[in-house]
């Protein structure tokens, strides 16, 4: 099925910024409210097609990432939603106060309302040696690299689902997988259980990773034990940060009110400060972030936007 392109010359109804659950649920709801909808996208899918296994999206107990994502854009197509891709996002101008302009490379696209639903990018670690050996040992997404591993001895930080997942998945095909994270764990007990399994797995928790070394590829990260204060170094050809993620939000802090971490603030329609404009997912304050809480969310931004439509 092909995808329609966005038309720079014509006033949608609701524009949606973000291909995520959150975007794509939106504009699927919106276009079935009757209104004329479009998808901005710096990429379709989001986090979800970096995520090897989803087994909690209710009605689908088990599926990929990648598969979950090419239903729910089948899904979207079908209603003959523009989507485009490969689009970056500047800045919103807030010039007319019923029509909003969303500059992107691609030129300008005018939309009635519009639903932010850009999600959030992974965290760094911050130490040195990080930005060094980028793409030469060091990598955000163990599904999309992990391959380049096999056979190799590799690390994995951080302590919540993420981090556990990927230690799992890398466990299967590295030779060794050593799990770092700087205090206790904080992921689900069913999947701390399935560590278990795999005897070239090692936990080193309570340890601060202090920097990343190398020559011309990575050949390790120098750590700190918090529990006795001596610092060593653990061997690796490559190291996969699972540490959370931070909001895509830089272009829009001038236009809404964002928290602390750069997340929108919405209220409970999902509507933000400004008349019109609307967030869902991953970008907003919401305190769980899961696949199905951003399409709930997508939903009631789509929703809430359809109330405000019909008031203009």
């Amino acid at each position: 099925m092909s995808t329609i392109k966005l038309n720079n010359d014509i006033v949608y109804d609701v524009l949606v910024i973000g291909g995520g659950p959150a975007g794509l649920n939106a504009a699927l709801y919106t276009k079935r409210k009757g209104w004329n909808v479009g998808i901005i996208a710096n990429n379709v899918g989001g986090q979800v097609m970096d995520t090897s296994t989803v087994e909690n999206y209710l009605g689908i107990p088990e599926i990929s990432g990648m598969g979950l994502v090419e239903k729910f854009v089948d899904h979207v197509k079908e209603l003959n939603i523009p989507i485009g891709e490969f689009i970056n996002v500047e800045s919103i101008n807030m010039a007319d106060s019923n029509i909003k302009e969303v500059i992107t490379n691609e030129g300008v696209f005018k939309s009635k309302s519009i639903i932010i639903a850009t999600g959030s990018k992974p965290r760094k670690l911050g130490v040195a040696g990080e930005m060094e050996y980028a793409g030469k040992g060091v990598a955000y997404c163990a599904i999309c690299d992990g391959p380049l591993f096999a056979g190799e001895d590799v690390i994995v930080a951080g302590g919540g689902n993420s981090a556990v997942e990927a230690a799992i998945d890398l466990a299967k095909i590295a030779k060794s997988v050593t799990l770092v994270h700087r205090s206790e764990f904080r992921a689900d007990k069913i999947l701390l259980d399935q560590l278990e399994d795999f005897d070239n797995m090692t936990i080193k928790l309570n340890t601060q990773i202090q920097e990343i070394v190398g020559e011309k590829m990575m050949t390790g990260i120098k750590v700190l034990d918090k529990n006795n204060n001596e610092s060593y170094t653990i061997p690796a050809s490559g190291i996969f940060v699972e540490i959370g993620y931070l909001p895509n939000s830089s272009q829009f802090k001038d236009l809404i009110q964002l928290n602390d971490k750069g997340e929108i603030i919405v209220d409970r329609f999902n509507s933000t400060n400004r008349k019109g404009i609307f967030a869902a997912g991953d970008i907003t304050d919401s305190p769980y972030k899961q696949i199905i809480i951003s399409a709930a969310q997508g939903a009631t931004a789509a929703l809430a936007a359809n109330d405000y439509l019909n008031t203009l």
